[in-house]
């Protein structure tokens, strides 16, 4: 049986996009601190899920969870990363951003919205820092363990009390809501087609990574068994 969820995680890719490997100023590990580390096992649905979207490309040169007007430095296709370091030697060209855009971002969202046909639910999934890095509104501020975020909008309350109730059933801990994160741009944007609730878990390693897989799984079934 598969439970009828929409999987995405955008954030775990870490490759660089062949168009700006040459302009690419970032090193392996400055890549791997701006993306979601961790995030493809934790959220290793595919096989008990209806349906279930990643991209393979890094964050840090397009980020498919920021609008496509959004030019800020840590918009759509970033200058610098969530730490301020830059990623490019020089700047794109608008002929590459727009050469971007058109191989790694649309598909994104056309096919987020094509796999919402078959979902009644969608959870887009999330590893957080620790720590609130530079760029955040909470820089140098621990972070909960835990965060569900709707945007006040994305999904029904009632659905999104319920949520999180199967999150503090598993894990002992309430999860915190709408902070430090609101939920982005995928949830705000996709919410027209089926209810969405943005997921972050804390990197930091209160249980392991395979036991943060286990529980995010549990609260998942426990609730796909008990609401939907």
């Amino acid at each position: 049986m598969r439970w009828p969820l929409l999987i995405s995680v955008p954030h775990a890719g870490l490759m660089i996009p062949e168009e700006v490997k040459d302009l690419c100023a970032l090193t392996h590990d400055e890549i791997v601190a701006d993306s979601d580390v961790c995030a493809s096992h934790i959220y290793a649905f595919e096989s008990v899920v209806t349906s279930y979207i990643t991209t393979n490309i890094a964050r840090a040169f397009v980020d498919v969870n920021r609008s496509e007007e959004d030019r800020e430095p840590d918009g759509v296709v970033k200058v610098n990363t969530c730490y301020g370091v830059p990623v490019y030697r020089e700047p794109p060209s608008e002929d590459v951003l727009e050469t971007l855009l058109e191989r790694y971002y649309r598909p994104y969202h056309r096919r987020l919205t094509a796999l919402s046909k078959d979902a009644k639910f969608g959870l887009d999934c999330h590893t957080m820092a620790a720590i609130g890095p530079p760029i955040a509104s909470d820089a140098g501020i621990e972070r909960p363990h835990i965060c569900l975020s709707n945007a006040s909008r994305t999904c029904p309350q009632v659905l999104f009390e319920a949520l999180a109730t199967c999150f503090e059933s598993v894990f002992g801990e309430a999860p915190a809501v709408n902070a430090p994160f609101k939920g982005g741009y995928i949830i705000r944007t996709h919410a027209a087609e089926l209810p969405w609730v943005q997921v972050e878990l804390s990197r930091a390693s209160f249980i392991s990574k395979s036991e943060k897989y286990g529980k995010v799984l549990e609260a998942v079934e426990l609730f796909c068994k008990t609401i939907l």
